[in-house]
């Protein structure tokens, strides 16, 4: 609409007089602050070929889509080229995360597209090379099995620093999976001759008794995300045989009670369901030539109404004893799902956990 300054004075012509109302607005506060436009510049990211191209698009360009979405920032591929464009400081951050993963020379997967960019906009200055650099262990199959984030990152070197390390953070942070890839790995080299294994068989809204079969049959699937993740990592042949030759031991944790572990690599998984005395029993099984790793969730806590959390409450016992590791994971490092990260944020956010963990800090 083209409006004079004579035209905003009639009466007829309320449309004029809002537009001429809002330009000047722009005019008054435009270079300020509390502008309500910034400069949308273009950048281009080059790339070194179609295939690196194609790996750092995505099927259907479904990456880009994710950057734009994280970033605010529209991407648009040209021939060789990803031109960027949006405001000044999005489109640097963008640019970060396109470098960050065209350094990686394996086919990227949605994950590592979500923490790139969790990467550059938490300012973290580790690229996502040096965290998949090492890998942990290579499975059956030949998948090689390498930290994700910089938590699991931290938390592998905690392992390889330590005798006893506690891994703590909210579920799909991969706790569990990389101690186990780790267990492995050091069984491969010979460092331990036993790998074991074991989990309280804590009764959550359920009762042991009304299960079928025999006292095995009762726990097994207390234990069958240990038996999940070794069959994935090992196979399930030779997790049968080494099962067989009592080089695996997959047990609940009222077994560990009497035994001294010497030369083993010793997993207590789900550990926020222990009470200090089993905590206590747990830790002194250690013998020489062993190692100890010990995960849990102490937000997911299903113990009985006052009975308190070992997990929680070793966190003071043994924060300066040397040899001992805390590692602690966070949402940012979940590997599952991107809407699982968000929930747990959620949950956090709000304060959500679980009553006994609330009561017993």
């Amino acid at each position: 609409m083209s409006c004079g300054l004579r035209d905003i004075f009639r009466y007829d012509s309320f449309a004029c007089r809002v537009n001429f109302a809002y330009n000047r607005f722009i005019r008054n506060n435009r270079g300020d602050d509390a502008g309500l436009t910034q400069a949308v510049i273009e950048q281009s990211f080059h790339l070194a070929d179609n295939e690196q191209a194609q790996r750092i698009s995505g099927q259907r360009d479904s990456f880009l889509r994710v950057i734009e979405d994280q970033l605010g920032v529209e991407i648009i591929p040209r021939g060789l080229a990803l031109v960027i464009k949006g405001d000044a400081s999005s489109v640097q951050r963008a640019h970060k995360v396109l470098a960050n993963l065209s350094d990686i020379p394996r086919e990227l997967r949605e994950q590592d597209v979500y923490y790139a960019a969790h990467l550059v906009q938490s300012g973290e200055k580790t690229t996502l090379r040096e965290i998949n650099a090492e890998i942990v262990v290579t499975t059956a199959n030949g998948k090689q099995i390498r930290p994700k984030t910089a938590g699991q990152r931290r938390y592998i070197k905690e392992i390889y620093r330590n005798d006893v390390v506690f891994g703590i953070g909210p579920a799909g942070t991969g706790k569990t999976y990389l101690a186990m890839a780790a267990a492995i790995a050091a069984l491969k080299r010979k460092e331990v001759n036993r790998l074991i294994l074991t989990r309280p068989a804590v009764e959550a809204g359920e009762h042991l008794g009304f299960l079928p079969g025999d006292l095995q049959d009762k726990v097994d699937p207390y234990l069958r995300p240990l038996y999940d993740a070794l069959f994935d990592i090992l196979g399930v042949e030779v997790y049968q045989r080494y099962r067989e030759k009592g080089v695996i031991e997959v047990a609940p944790l009222a077994y560990m009670r009497g035994r001294t572990l010497d030369d083993s690599f010793i997993i207590l998984d789900e550990a926020q369901n222990t009470t200090m005395a089993q905590m206590k029993m747990f830790l002194t099984r250690l013998g020489f030539g062993s190692k100890a790793v010990v995960t849990g969730d102490i937000t997911q806590v299903d113990l009985p109404r006052g009975k308190f959390s070992g997990l929680i409450k070793i966190q003071k016992v043994l924060n300066n004893v040397n040899g001992v590791g805390f590692s602690y994971l966070t949402g940012s490092d979940v590997v599952r799902h991107p809407l699982v990260q968000r929930i747990i944020e959620a949950f956090e956010a709000h304060g959500e956990g679980s009553g006994s963990s609330e009561r017993d800090h």
